[in-house]
């Protein structure tokens, strides 16, 4: 295959001309190039607008490329070590969902960690397939979901020898590694396809000091969100394939069921731009990016009452490799939740962190990060320290991952439905999904079996006030089920 210049950007080029031809619009959109929305261009500036367009012969169509935009997916298939890239504008949720779309069919089986994401469940939901969950590795002393083994994936496929594909988290939000070489070599030995949620995982293509991406080992299909690490607009993310398990025909048949024929210019013009700076500068960016969470991850551990944890990690159950530019802390010992120190930061210290959970937070590291940003983060974290009693609090976290499947997502999501309150539904068959959000991992699924240790799990997240969704009653008083009123 014919190398790329990677300095190109077909597609914002072509957005460039567009503008600078000074074309007279009777196209869609209505603010005409920002003539229409006079308050918010004065606040965005009028460039940003004079590229939001809709499709036409000099700037292809995102539904049908084969134009700038081809050319454009083209060069970002080969700078991911790619076959084939699909420009996504509702975010790698739409990526995870066509994966999972493109390789099962209804009553097929798919392998899959049981801290997958939610998109995970829309796929399964969408496609008719049955889910078989596969335990992640769980570390009590930090009190989060790891990675998947090898053993467990090769328990499974000895269990369900007939699943359609394997799907792994690469990396998880925590920044763990599985062993994604290991699990596709097993997959395909046993005619299954490898899908990989690299959501978290964009900038890892692009330094040797990263763990190995779905492509580089030869999974099947990547999603991969380049506006989570690589700088693009938020809502973009990019399709990657390879191989010949699943068909491009296929593939771009699937995403055109939910794609908009609208998609916008804006957001696909980042991705080019974000990609070409990857491709010819990633490098170099990337070392500084590592050289600022290495940094911040040392300093952090010299205060008392924090851990960063980080590539020590590697070798414990469920991490093979680790992910240095997600900054996980646990704050258990401070006597605090990580919900607290959230709330802390941002009030106190107008720091606004990636996520939290009972004992953690997050901060993701990334090549828009700057020293001066960072020392801002620790010495809000040696302020909060220097204030509190240091505590040896014993980790009492409960991860109930082990629900019943008893009907499919898919049944169960266009079954008959009532609504019960929380603290009556042990026993009963969800009919919607409980998740944590941010990271978006599911507590319960549609057609599962409600315990008391998931109502209890979910009471202790309401009373820490962590964010819930997934339900239709948004305080999660109520949950709905299968079964008539």
């Amino acid at each position: 295959m014919r190398r790329l210049d990677q300095a190109k950007t077909p597609l914002f080029n072509a957005l460039k001309n567009y503008v600078d031809s000074k074309v007279i619009p009777f196209h869609v959109p209505g603010h005409k190039q920002g003539k229409g929305l006079e308050e918010f261009r004065q606040y965005v500036g009028h460039r940003v607008l004079e590229i939001d367009v809709n499709g036409m012969e000099d700037l292809d169509n995102a539904c049908n490329p084969i134009g700038v935009i081809k050319d454009a997916e083209e060069l970002c298939a080969q700078a991911f070590g790619a076959q084939n890239a699909y420009f996504l504008v509702n975010g790698t949720t739409a990526g995870v969902q066509a994966m999972i779309m493109s390789i099962c069919e209804p009553g097929d089986e798919i392998i899959i960690p049981r801290n997958a994401h939610k998109s995970t469940i829309g796929g399964i939901i969408l496609s008719g397939a049955v889910p078989v969950y596969i335990q992640p590795e769980i570390d009590e002393e930090l009190g989060i979901a790891m990675g998947i083994t090898e053993e467990a994936v090769k328990n499974a496929i000895k269990k369900h020898p007939y699943a359609k594909a394997v799907f792994v988290i690469n990396p998880t939000y925590y920044g763990a590694i599985s062993d994604l070489k290991a699990i596709v070599r097993i997959a395909h030995r046993h005619n299954m396809a490898v899908l990989v949620d690299e959501a978290h995982g964009a900038h890892m293509s692009f330094h040797d000091d990263f763990p190995l991406t779905a492509m580089e080992v030869g999974a099947d299909m990547s999603a991969v969100s380049l506006h989570k690490t690589l700088g693009s607009m938020t809502q973009t993310s990019v399709l990657l394939t390879r191989g010949n398990i699943v068909s491009p025909e296929v593939v771009k048949q699937v995403i055109n069921l939910t794609y908009t024929t609208s998609a916008s210019y804006v957001l696909m013009a980042s991705l080019d731009v974000a990609r070409k700076q990857m491709a010819t500068q990633g490098a170099d960016m990337l070392e500084h990016t590592l050289e600022l969470a290495r940094w911040a991850r040392e300093e952090i551990n010299k205060i008392n009452g924090l851990y960063a944890f980080g590539k020590e990690l590697i070798g414990t159950p469920g991490c093979h490799d680790f992910d240095e530019t997600k900054l996980g802390i646990n704050v258990r010992n401070l006597g605090y939740t990580g919900y607290e120190i959230e709330k802390k930061l941002r009030a106190e210290y107008n720091i606004q962190i990636e996520m939290s959970d009972l004992y953690n937070i997050l901060a993701i590291i990334s090549i828009g990060d700057t020293k001066e940003d960072l020392q801002a983060l620790v010495n809000a974290l040696k302020d909060i320290a220097s204030k509190t009693e240091i505590k040896e609090v014993k980790n009492a976290t409960r991860v109930p991952y082990k629900p019943k499947l008893i009907v499919s997502p898919r049944d169960a999501f266009y079954s008959l439905k009532k609504s019960v309150r929380l603290e009556e539904a042990d026993g009963e068959i969800a009919a919607e999904m409980i998740m944590a959000y941010p990271p978006g991992i599911p507590v319960i699924c549609p057609g599962e079996r409600i315990t008391k240790d998931i109502i209890e799990y979910v009471k202790i997240l309401k009373h820490e006030h962590c964010q819930l969704q997934g339900t239709s009653d948004p305080y999660v008083d109520y949950i709905r089920v299968l079964g008539t009123e």
